[in-house]
């Protein structure tokens, strides 16, 4: 019964996820917009509403907000995946031993989980200068171009709107590069220090 409402609850979560991610965070623009059900609240504690999307120091904190909550759900399903790899004698054995909590989770867990870590961290770096251009081109305007503008949206800027292209391509093109060198070194480290490989 347990296991059915862990899986509504991550079924949930996901639902938000795909929701968000579908609509390129079209429900933080609505939870954060004018008349959205945050600055209600405001106005029903008399302050004035505030164009969160439209102040530049608040941008790179909903953006990232937006991220987290984009990316969630699938990282919650491959943690939890890797959880049940583990096998659950090795936990009663350790308790049996009188291991604590805290024991199991650093002795047993996290070691059980250090090649997904591993994967998802090589994973991550490969991705680093890749800040989403559909989820920031969706929710930033002129107004946040200052905090708001990443590699993508500004190469798109530059190559369609002031038709810059050999710029634009440059740019484009450096980027995959250090995206490229970021991988390579990631995966070094990853077969050096943990003696993970992929191939």
């Amino acid at each position: 019964m347990q296991s059915i409402k862990n899986a509504e609850n991550i079924q949930f979560w996901c639902s938000g996820v795909f929701y968000v991610y579908g609509n390129h965070g079209r429900y933080f623009l609505d939870v954060f917009g004018l008349y959205g059900p945050v600055n209600m609240v405001l106005s029903a504690l008399g302050a004035e509403r505030i164009a969160f999307f439209r102040i530049s120091s608040l941008f790179r904190t909903l953006a990232i907000g937006t991220d987290v909550w984009k990316e969630f759900g699938f990282n919650a399903v491959v943690y939890l995946a890797a959880l049940t790899g583990i096998s659950p004698s090795l936990y009663e054995v350790a308790a049996i031993d009188g291991a604590s909590r805290w024991q199991r989770m650093w002795h047993i867990t996290l070691p059980g989980l250090k090649p997904i870590i591993v994967l998802m961290t090589i994973l991550a770096l490969g991705n680093i200068l890749n800040a989403g251009f559909d989820q920031i081109y969706n929710i930033y305007n002129q107004a946040v171009y200052s905090t708001g503008d990443i590699i993508d949206t500004w190469v798109y800027r530059v190559g369609l709107n002031d038709l810059q292209y050999s710029l634009a391509m440059a740019v484009g093109l450096l980027k995959s590069v250090v995206g490229f060198l970021l991988i390579s070194l990631s995966y070094a480290i990853a077969y050096k220090k943990a003696n993970y490989r992929i191939f």
